[in-house]
C-alpha cells in the first residue's frame, strides 16, 4: 500500500469538502424546490433578514456580493427575479446613485421564517459530527 503525500492527503481533504458541499447544496435545493426556492435563493433571503433584522431595515447589495458565492452579475439576475416574486424590493442609494439597496419585504420575511428550519435541518443532517 502506497503512503499518502501531505499533497495527496490534502487534495483529499478538498475533494470531501466539494463533495460535502455538493451533497448539501443539492439537499438545500430539493427541500426548497416546494416553496420556489432554490440554496442561492435561501442565502440571499437569509442574510438580509439577519443584517436587516427589522422591517424596512436595508441592505447595500454591494454587501451581499463577498457573502453569496455568486458572481456580481448572476446576484443581480437573482435579486431580480427575488423582487419579481415579491420577496425583496430594491431602490437606488439617494447618496451614491451607483449604489443599490435591497430590502426584504413582508412576503419575503414571512416566507423566510417558513423554510428557515427546512434549511437547518438539512445543514444540521448532512454536517452533523463533521469537524473544519
Amino acid at each position: 500500500m502506497a503512503v499518502k503525500t501531505a499533497g495527496a492527503r490534502l487534495e483529499e481533504r478538498w475533494r470531501d469538502i466539494l463533495a460535502v458541499h455538493a451533497r448539501t447544496m443539492c439537499e438545500i435545493d430539493r427541500v426548497l424546490h416546494p416553496h420556489g426556492l432554490g440554496a442561492s435563493d435561501f442565502e440571499v433571503l437569509d442574510i438580509l433578514a439577519s443584517e436587516s433584522p427589522r422591517e424596512g431595515d436595508q441592505c447595500r447589495v454591494q454587501n451581499l456580493v463577498g457573502r453569496v458565492h455568486l458572481s456580481q452579475s448572476a446576484l443581480s439576475r437573482l435579486i431580480g427575479r427575488l423582487e419579481k416574486e415579491g420577496l425583496v424590493e430594491r431602490s437606488v442609494c439617494a447618496e451614491d446613485r451607483r449604489g443599490v439597496w435591497v430590502a426584504l419585504t413582508r412576503k419575503g420575511r414571512d416566507l423566510h421564517t417558513v423554510v428557515l428550519p427546512l434549511q437547518r435541518a438539512v445543514l444540521e443532517r448532512t454536517l452533523a459530527g463533521r469537524a473544519g
